[in-house]
């Protein structure tokens, strides 16, 4: 599995390197301007609150999108933790950053499991889940790799675990790889919101 994700990182470094529009500015990045990629585009699923949210209503904010499931042991909560951790360096241009988890475990991660984990990171983060079908779907369109990992209650999920950012414009920006730390974080996220 290790395998296919630095697979699928190497190809999607090699895109972004391919695909920015010379056109476009560039932004002074920690992460990877992933500017014009044919991938991901909007979706709607369900918060921590049962309210359907579409990721286009967040327009006019920079928003990070992590993939990622609460029982995740590492590799979620400290991501989750460098994100709070950036938003709360950025002072009031945190108001304008919204992070977006979306579950790759939507079977127990149900609307009342990330109502009591997400905001355990920041009151603002948004969970988001949905039926299994509607998971894969946008997980397919964000090339999010997600694969259960023994048997039981007690399976893990490998999966995906960078991060995009979009900026106030909606579109996706930047390609952030897990450890990115949150100085690297926000500095992007201040980027995107010029």
């Amino acid at each position: 599995m290790r395998a296919l994700i630095a697979f699928f990182v190497a190809g999607l470094f090699a895109f972004a390197l391919a695909g920015c529009s010379p056109d476009e500015p560039r932004l002074d990045l920690k992460g990877t301007d992933i500017t014009g990629a044919d991938f991901g585009g909007d979706f709607t699923l369900t918060d921590q609150h049962g309210k359907p949210r579409r990721l286009s209503e967040f327009k006019g904010k920079a928003v990070a999108l992590f993939f990622g499931y609460t029982h995740c042991p590492d590799v979620c909560p400290t991501t989750m933790a460098e994100f709070a951790a950036a938003r709360q360096s950025m002072g009031e241009a945190a108001k304008s950053v919204r992070v977006l988890f979306v579950t790759v475990d939507p079977e127990r991660d149900t609307v009342k499991v990330l109502a009591d984990y997400v905001p355990h990171f920041d009151p603002s983060f948004v969970g988001l889940t949905g039926t299994p079908a509607e998971v894969k779907t946008v997980t397919d369109r964000f090339k999010v790799v997600a694969q259960k990992q023994g048997a039981g209650a007690d399976y893990t999920v490998d999966h995906s675990a960078g991060a995009y950012l979009f900026g106030k414009d909606g579109r996706l920006r930047v390609y952030e790889p897990y450890g990115t730390p949150s100085a690297a974080l926000a500095h992007d996220l201040q980027q995107l919101l010029r």
